[in-house]
């Protein structure tokens, strides 16, 4: 039975919905979701940032990682510096950048670089290729590997194995978990929802027969 303070929708009435309006409900059901700036520059060294939250966990051996790309039907500077050059990186958003990263989604010409109009600092490292943002605590270089186009809404799949990462020394537990809330990495919701996080526990790895238990 449901409940009198819920509203359930049937997919033909969702559809008779503003297309805005219903973009905003269906990207809000997947839950809380990695945000973060993907950074670029092609080979003239013109830089584009732009913000993201579709990053996805593939692998850790080899160590892979991903994200979903809107459709190349329309110019798409992160996606076109990829395939020119193989190399990106990928940033965590913190409280004090996440409206400067916002900001990165406005439509901007290719030789207007993102770093500029933002204020958000490119910073170069290791003579990796791709800019990393200076702003950002947790940082990871990558290198492209894959593009998959998924044929059914013409979106596109591209996945990366991390070369390089940089993180705030006291972050990193004796067991090789990353502290991201320590790091002071945010998520999202949504299209434009951004939010700080609680941690309720860690768990012990799960058993048959075993119940978890709290980690320290």
């Amino acid at each position: 039975m449901n409940s009198p303070n819920n509203t359930t929708l049937e997919i033909d009435e969702l559809n008779t919905w503003e297309l805005r309006k219903r973009a905003q409900l269906i990207n809000s059901l997947g839950g809380f979701k990695s945000v973060c700036l993907i950074g670029t520059q092609n080979k003239e060294h013109q830089t584009n940032l732009a913000i993201f939250n579709s990053v996805i966990h593939l692998g850790a051996n080899p160590p892979l990682i991903g994200f979903i790309q809107r459709p190349d039907t329309a110019e798409r500077h992160t996606l076109s510096n990829i395939l020119e050059t193989g190399y990106y990186t990928i940033n965590h958003l913190n409280e004090q950048i996440y409206r400067q990263a916002h900001q990165t989604s406005a439509r901007y010409p290719n030789e207007i670089s993102e770093f500029d109009v933002t204020n958000l600092k490119p910073e170069y490292k290791n003579n990796f290729f791709a800019p990393f943002v200076a702003q950002s605590h947790v940082q990871i270089g990558v290198q492209f590997k894959e593009r998959i186009n998924i044929a059914l809404n013409n979106t596109i799949l591209m996945i990366g194995e991390i070369k390089m990462i940089s993180f705030p020394n006291e972050c990193l537990s004796s067991d090789g978990f990353l502290d991201i809330e320590k790091a002071q990495s945010i998520t999202c919701s949504g299209l434009d929802s951004y939010h700080k996080t609680v941690r309720l526990s860690r768990l012990s790895y799960a058993k048959p027969d075993t119940t978890p238990h709290d980690i320290d």
